[in-house]
This record gives structure tokens, sequence and C-alpha cells, in this order.
């Protein structure tokens, strides 16, 4: 898992010291708040000195899944943005720069003053970019970290969602990060090498309880314990062989 998180270049602010709200983060997008010293950030940053600087949007130029995970979660909140943008892997910017990938938008937040764009929390972490303080589905303002982003997966109706799909954009919980993505893996329930499906099985349960460190190392977060217990689970009451036998077990014998 990781988070997408909105990064700025305004002169004198630093990482996790502005703080926005769902609707003035949209309508930072959609270009309706044009100055970093617009009434409605300064009602949200009590004692923070904003600048009269205007405001330029940086956007994903390519479509992504970054994009897809920001506008989802933009689109979530805010009418306005769903109704005149929408959510997708490319979308019509109504305003702004555009820059090819993470590294492109980054490029053009660190050389504009008063930039606002959008990368990955990972990119953001490895280039030492200033990010904003979101406020989330309870109200609380959060920074983008290990602990917010893994709440955003633990609030998460994980159970009651056909094949594990959940979106795990503004979810709920007061330490959840609000815009936060997990990957998905497709596997047939019916595997016809018994073998391969146990192998892979093997690798994923590997991937789960031994890989937390060095998802870290790259900046991502690893799935909660009891999230990976269920999806377990499913792998043992749903996936088969060509001759209909479990490929696991929760005790792990089928992989002796």
């Amino acid at each position: 898992m990781g988070g997408v998180v909105p990064v700025i270049n305004v002169a004198g602010i630093k990482a996790g010291e502005l703080k926005l709200t769902p609707d003035v983060l949209a309508d930072m997008f959609m270009g309706k708040v044009k100055k970093w010293n617009d009434p409605r950030l300064v009602q949200s940053n009590p004692g923070l000195k904003l600048p009269d600087t205007a405001v330029t949007v940086v956007h994903r130029s390519d479509g992504s899944g970054t994009t897809w995970i920001f506008t989802n979660y933009l689109a979530k909140v805010s009418p306005d943005w769903s109704k005149a943008v929408g959510s997708d892997k490319s979308v019509a910017w109504p305003t702004g720069v555009g820059g090819k990938g993470n590294q492109g938008v980054a490029s053009y937040v660190q050389r504009i003053n008063g930039a606002l764009g959008y990368v990955e929390s990972a990119y953001a972490i490895q280039n030492h970019m200033a990010h904003a303080k979101l406020k989330n589905h309870d109200g609380v303002f959060v920074d983008p970290t290990d602990d917010s982003v893994q709440a955003a997966a633990k609030g998460a109706d994980w159970a009651h969602a056909p094949g594990f799909y959940v979106v795990l954009t503004d979810q709920p919980g007061a330490g959840a990060w609000p815009i936060t993505g997990a990957s998905f893996v497709l596997v047939h329930r019916q595997q016809k090498d018994g073998d391969t499906g146990r192998a892979v099985l093997r690798f994923f349960d590997w991937g789960y309880r031994k890989g937390g460190a060095a998802a870290k190392e790259l900046g991502y977060i690893p799935m909660p314990t009891g999230v990976v217990d269920l999806v377990e689970k499913t792998w043992e009451r749903d996936l088969k062989d060509a001759a209909g036998q479990k490929l696991w077990l929760s005790d792990k014998t089928a992989l002796k």
C-alpha cells in the first residue's frame, strides 16, 4: 500500500505545516482558489504566514494509477469535482501544468514557487518534498505516515468486499490518511497446475509475513496482519487445483 500526497513549494512553509480541507484541495485543483493567502486557506491555518503568491497546479500529463487514486478521492469529497472532472487514470485538468510521471510532477513543484502537486508518498519522502496535512473523513488533520496509511486499511470493510476490492480513499478512522491505495493481484480460483498455484501462494504469504521491512525501505506500507489473515482464509476456502483440492490450508500443511 501507499499514500498519494499533496506536495507544495511555498516560501516559508515546511513539510506538514500547511493544513488542507478536502473542499479547498479540490477547489485549488479546479483553479477556484488562486492565491496561497486565500481566506479559506487562512481559516484552516491560523498563525501560519501564507504569502500573496499564485497557486500553480501541477498534475500528471500521462495516465497513471496515482492520478486515478487522487481523482477518485477528489470526486468523493467534492460534488463539483465529480461533476466537472470525474475520476480516471487521465482526466481533463481544469488548470495547471503537466509533468510526466512522479518525477515530472516533482520537478515542476520543486522549480515553481507557489506550486501544488501530488505524488506517491514514497516519492515525496525519497525526494524530501514538503507535503500538506489533510483533514480526513473523521475531521482530523493527519500526515501521510506508515501508521496513517495502515489505519486507512484497518478501517475498510474488507470482509464484505467481493474479491477484496476496496478503494481506500476517504476511509473512516481518526488516524486514517484519506488518499491511500493498495495494489491488487488477480488469480484464478481454479489452478490448472496445483504445484504452481501453491508456489504462488507461498510467495505471497512470504511477502505478507516477511516482506514488511523491504516494503518500508522502498517507502511502501505492509498490509495489516488482520487483513492478511482474512485474505489467506479466503485462499483456503476458494482456491482449488484441477482436481478440486485446496491449494492452501491455514496451518500450511498443504505447502509442505
